[in-house]
């Protein structure tokens, strides 16, 4: 038997996932670090390379017997980005072909297993991708479209809309929670923090505004007018993403898979359901995503070395409790 392995990195979000696995798609080892995006993680390159590391360690594997790389990458978005991550995967002895695409590539074929659909992911980062029956694969972002629904986007509505005054007595839960989570204790003091720009370090201030955004998808759940007015203008946009790249399908069916956790939250799920039920092009198939990303960049890598994908690989990566 070959004792030739692939490797799956997925770095979308704030971590670094590595998979490890046989040509017959059987999972040999697993490892997480930071983050892979440079806007996320100055040590990005050091976290690739550390998990990577690791990761054919744990699976007792030396890297001259990697056959093909694929790594998904968040913040990938045109060819300059290569100046950066190529290099995150430029170790001595990793000789192998590498595959550096956008993250959501490999969440598009782990979600879909390489079939038709479109994919929406909005958590850590918003972007919608389809890959359409002919192969083609389309973003929003190719229409200079953004569904601007990311975590820290609607956390920084929601304060804006309680520091403008935009609020009514369905608000109040909402409110106490933003003052308790930025650690001051009126609004007057939260308007002096906002009017200081919320601190001057970006990464940080993002990630503790991306922290909030769970409390305000609870509180739409709840009738918070604030906390609605913000959700259902995200969800707007992820509609209109949705049914622009569904105008390129030739079929009158389009399966939909959603992934992160602002777009699988109890209310935007349920919002979306009704909405597509009702689709203005298309009909469309709210389906579950069948494999995580970091073993949809395994199936890609082993699309690009016309390896065919097995029912006996989709039931190995599917039994790993890693995949699980």
């Amino acid at each position: 038997m070959s004792d030739d392995v692939l490797i799956g990195v997925d770095g979308g979000g704030t971590h670094t996932r590595v998979l490890v696995c046989d040509l017959n798609g059987k999972v040999l080892s697993y490892c997480e670090k930071g983050a892979a995006s440079i806007y996320k993680d100055v040590s990005a390159s050091q976290n690739v390379q550390a998990a990577i590391s690791e990761a054919l360690a744990l699976a007792n594997k030396e890297r001259h017997q990697v056959i093909g790389v694929t790594a998904g990458i968040a913040g990938y978005d045109s060819k300059a980005d290569l100046e950066w991550i190529i290099p995150l995967t430029d170790m001595p002895g990793l000789t192998s072909p590498k595959w550096h695409v956008n993250d959501a590539v490999v969440a598009h074929y782990g979600a879909l297993l390489a079939k038709p659909g479109i994919i929406v992911i909005s958590g850590t980062g918003s972007i919608i991708v389809a890959i359409t029956e002919c192969g083609q694969y389309l973003r929003n972002y190719d229409f200079r479209h953004y569904a601007a629904s990311a975590a820290r986007f609607i956390a920084y509505d929601a304060a804006y809309e309680v520091l403008a005054g935009h609020t009514n007595q369905t608000d109040e839960k909402l409110i106490q929670s933003m003052l308790k989570h930025w650690s001051v204790h009126s609004l007057a003091e939260f308007y002096k923090l906002g009017s200081e720009g919320f601190g001057e370090d970006r990464q940080a201030r993002d990630k503790k505004f991306g922290q909030f955004a769970p409390m305000i998808t609870e509180a739409a759940g709840q009738g918070s007018s604030v906390a609605i007015r913000v959700c259902d203008k995200a969800i707007s946009q992820i509609t209109v993403g949705i049914e622009l790249l569904a105008a390129s399908f030739s079929s009158d069916t389009v399966n939909v898979t959603l992934i992160g956790s602002v777009v699988n939250s109890s209310y935007f799920l349920d919002s979306l359901s009704h909405i597509l039920i009702n689709g203005s092009n298309k009909k469309y198939s709210l389906i579950k995503p069948k494999l995580p990303p970091v073993a949809g960049a395994i199936l890609y890598t082993m699309d690009q070395l016309n390896r065919p994908i097995t029912e006996e690989v989709l039931h190995n990566l599917r039994s790993s409790t890693y995949v699980r």
